[in-house]
């Protein structure tokens, strides 16, 4: 019989070595994702790393009042022990933009759009914002608020139908469609036209692309083009 130590010895040495495994396949993964769209692989090395250190960088852009009281937590002591209390905080929700699941994906939407006009590759264009329709729509009445959090939605269902459509409107060149309407489809469907929700959540901060983790935009445009 082993002794009780040794499962979870075995367990901990495979974290030790999956983890920076699954963090080098996913490294590999978003890179070349980012090839398949025209961006060197150098640069798109950097924006990888730009994109994960932006994650946890949320910019603010405006409050909004909160129908609802807002829960917040704040550090207590007895005799040298912390733990949380509960208080009503002030009742309005900081809207924010995060650096790493929102701002890059769509600098990157608009660096593509520009090359595809500079090419004049205008049909592809087209097919791109026709998928880019269909998938905001699929977002939107998939997309639901969730008290005290903000807006979530399914995180298979926007790559799914960006990758579809991509390959039904623009099979001569999939990924770029893909990754134009993951992204702008989920964030004008799921967030943008959703805006008008955050008011019932009762959520201190409501951050588009995320909260420090890559969310919605970031995975959806990755995972679209890695459909394809």
């Amino acid at each position: 019989m082993f002794p009780p130590i040794l499962p979870f010895f075995i367990m901990l040495v495979l974290i030790l070595f999956l983890l920076p495994l699954l963090f080098i396949i996913f490294i590999g993964s978003v890179t070349l994702v980012f090839h398949k769209l025209g961006i060197p692989f150098f640069l798109a090395y950097i924006l990888f790393w730009f994109s994960l250190i932006g994650s946890f960088i949320n910019i603010p852009i405006k409050k909004i009042e909160s129908y609802i009281p807002i829960n917040k937590f704040k550090k207590g002591s007895f005799f040298g022990l912390a733990y949380p209390i509960s208080y009503v905080g002030e009742q309005k929700t900081t809207i924010a933009v995060n650096v790493g699941g929102a701002l890059i994906p769509v600098l990157i939407v608009f660096y593509e759009i520009i090359r595809l006009l500079v090419a004049k590759m205008y049909p592809l264009l087209l097919q791109s914002f026709l998928a880019t329709i269909i998938v905001l729509t699929i977002c939107y009445f998939f997309s639901k608020p969730i008290k005290g959090l903000g807006i979530g939605i399914p995180v298979l269902i926007p790559p799914i139908f960006a990758a579809i459509s991509a390959w039904v409107l623009a099979p001569q060149n999939p990924a770029i469609a893909a990754y134009i309407s993951g992204v702008l489809g989920t964030l004008i469907g799921a967030d943008l036209l959703k805006l008008n929700k955050i008011k019932e959540l009762g959520a201190p901060i409501a951050s588009i692309g995320g909260a420090g983790t890559f969310d919605g935009i970031f995975i959806t445009g990755i995972v679209a083009v890695l459909l394809v």
